[in-house]
């Protein structure tokens, strides 16, 4: 109990005289003895501070403004079981309405970006237009996203624009199977090419895909999100599917949309427009559960299977070693036309932190082949029984802060050093309708979560990691995919019974204040 009451006076200190301790002394030795500033004035001052949201998780307004069905709307319709609370994202928080408050609201918190996505089948309408640009353009959509950026220019926010999180139209699916066929990748690139057109004059910092490992593993691995696909064997009620091949292949067709997109960006728009463009991964830190080289070695193979599945075509045009030796023939391969587009494709890499697991060796038994084993590592969040940190609400989630000063020394060292956004961080808690509307909005440990990782990303900036921003996750409450409405990872509390009203957690005003531009003396803290 020490971390956590520690870190609970912290929480407290830092709202009420906008302080803070050394991080390492209270996680490790618990005690509080050292108290500096540490807030917006301690990192760059060309440093960005935002959060973020998807379309699919916060627009709603799912059959208005000519918007298309995507993949998500037919999987949460016509798999309802695959949800735990069988929820959809019909409504979800209805910022398709709502945006003007919630941009008001972020402006409010000090921030200087606000990260969203485009719903493909919001400006490509696949009942309509088959989710491509030569069927035509649904104005309404291309009139929301402007009125959407023009309102956070005129709030003095930054936009951060993801191309595609995970929300493709439904009518790609039905008509090739979206990222599983070749031919997703002119399309996606067209989709790209038109955003660009339309948005670019605004918008100077675009991300291509949002975490194709999670796309491609939880899709067509486990089958737990649209389009719900796994192999038979695996008794997962899938919708159809092969873990051992269809991973790679939509991972592969997804490397080569993001590059065809960064190819016509950099060559047509680039240098009119001046933005920048990447790609948003994500990767847990993975450490040996043991010292033993079998261990240690599983560790690095399961950054391999996370990470390196995409930074390494990224960086250097093939797949990293170990994926080709334990993959085999099951994992496509990259023409050298096609490796030199995806190699170097990024201007910056975005990355989602969230937690850290032990990685331990796992023999191979010649069971049938899965993504989901290939690896030959098996991953857990105790050694010894202890807890790699506090649980969130996500099975998936534990604290561990220090991960996220690991993990960009690593990309640092593997990866020449690229610029980096941290593009989602956060933590979710609960969602119990039990609890009064006041109790709710303290969120303590929400507050310590963001003040130890941003610790620890000063950290890695001082040892020369070349971070350039900070996205929390999220702004507000949300449709979390396959938790539905079960969690909450926001900054502000959404009143799903009553009228979907939002209202600050303790973390929104912790926010504005380690955002303000002065830094606090002795008297303002009083």
């Amino acid at each position: 109990m020490a971390f956590i009451n520690a870190h609970h006076l912290l929480g407290v200190l830092l709202l009420l005289s906008l302080t803070t301790i050394e991080a390492d002394e209270i996680i490790f030795n618990s005690t509080l003895t050292t108290t500096e500033y540490f807030g917006r004035t301690s990192f760059p001052p060309d440093f960005i501070f935002g959060s973020g949201s998807s379309a699919y998780q916060v627009e709603g307004a799912v059959n208005e403004g000519g918007r298309g069905p995507s993949n998500w709307d037919n999987f949460t319709h016509s798999y309802p079981d695959k949800i735990q609370d069988r929820s959809n994202g019909d409504v979800s928080v209805d910022e398709y309405h709502r945006y003007k408050e919630d941009l008001k609201l972020m402006k409010d918190m000090n921030m200087d970006a606000y990260r969203f996505s485009i719903s493909w089948s919001r400006i490509l309408p696949s009942n309509i237009l088959q989710g491509r640009v030569s069927g035509g353009v649904n104005t309404e959509g291309i009139n929301y996203y402007n009125n959407l950026i023009n309102e956070l220019k005129d709030k003095g926010l930054k936009p951060f624009v993801t191309i595609f999180h995970w929300d493709v139209p439904q009518t790609l699916e039905e008509e090739y199977g979206g990222f599983l066929s070749l031919k997703i990748v002119d399309d996606f690139r067209d989709y790209a090419k038109l955003c660009f057109e339309e948005f670019g004059d605004r918008v100077k910092h675009w991300s291509t895909l949002n975490e194709p490992w999670t796309f491609s593993k939880h899709g067509y691995a486990k089958g737990s999100y649209a389009p719900g696909r796994c192999s038979p064997w695996q008794n997962l009620n899938c919708t159809g599917g092969d873990s051992a091949t269809e991973p790679y292949n939509v991972a592969h067709h997804m490397l080569l949309a993001h590059a065809a997109a960064v190819n016509i960006y950099q060559t047509r728009y680039q240098r009119f427009q001046g933005g920048k463009i990447g790609i948003t991964l994500n990767c847990h830190w993975m450490m040996p559960l043991s010292n033993t080289i079998s261990d240690r070695s599983a560790a690095q193979r399961s950054l391999d299977f996370m990470l390196g599945w995409f930074m390494e075509p990224l960086t250097t045009g093939r797949y990293p070693s170990s994926m080709v030796h334990l993959v085999g023939n099951r994992l496509p391969k990259f023409s050298s036309y096609e490796s030199r587009l995806v190699r170097r494709s990024f201007d910056f890499i975005g990355l989602n932190y969230y937690t850290s697991y032990y990685a331990t060796n796992a023999p191979d038994i010649n069971a049938n082949p899965s993504y989901l084993t290939d690896s030959l590592a098996n991953l857990t969040n105790k050694r010894h029984g202890i807890p790699i940190g506090p649980p969130a609400a996500s099975s998936w989630l534990s604290v561990y802060p220090r991960g996220i000063r690991e993990l960009l020394l690593y990309i640092k060292k593997k990866y020449n050093n690229p610029v980096i956004y941290i593009t989602e961080n956060g933590i979710d808690e609960v969602n119990d309708p039990k609890i009064p509307l006041k109790e709710a909005l303290k969120d303590g440990t929400r507050i310590d979560y963001y003040d130890e990782h941003l610790y620890y990303v000063h950290k890695a900036i001082k040892e020369g990691v070349r971070v350039k921003g900070f996205f929390a996750w999220s702004f507000s409450d949300s449709y979390e995919w396959n938790y539905g409405y079960t969690v909450r990872f926001g900054i502000y509390f959404v009143d799903y019974k009553n009228g979907l009203k939002r209202y600050p957690k303790l973390s929104a005003t912790w926010f504005k204040n380690f955002l303000q531009s002065k830094v606090p003396t002795h008297g303002d803290s009083r």
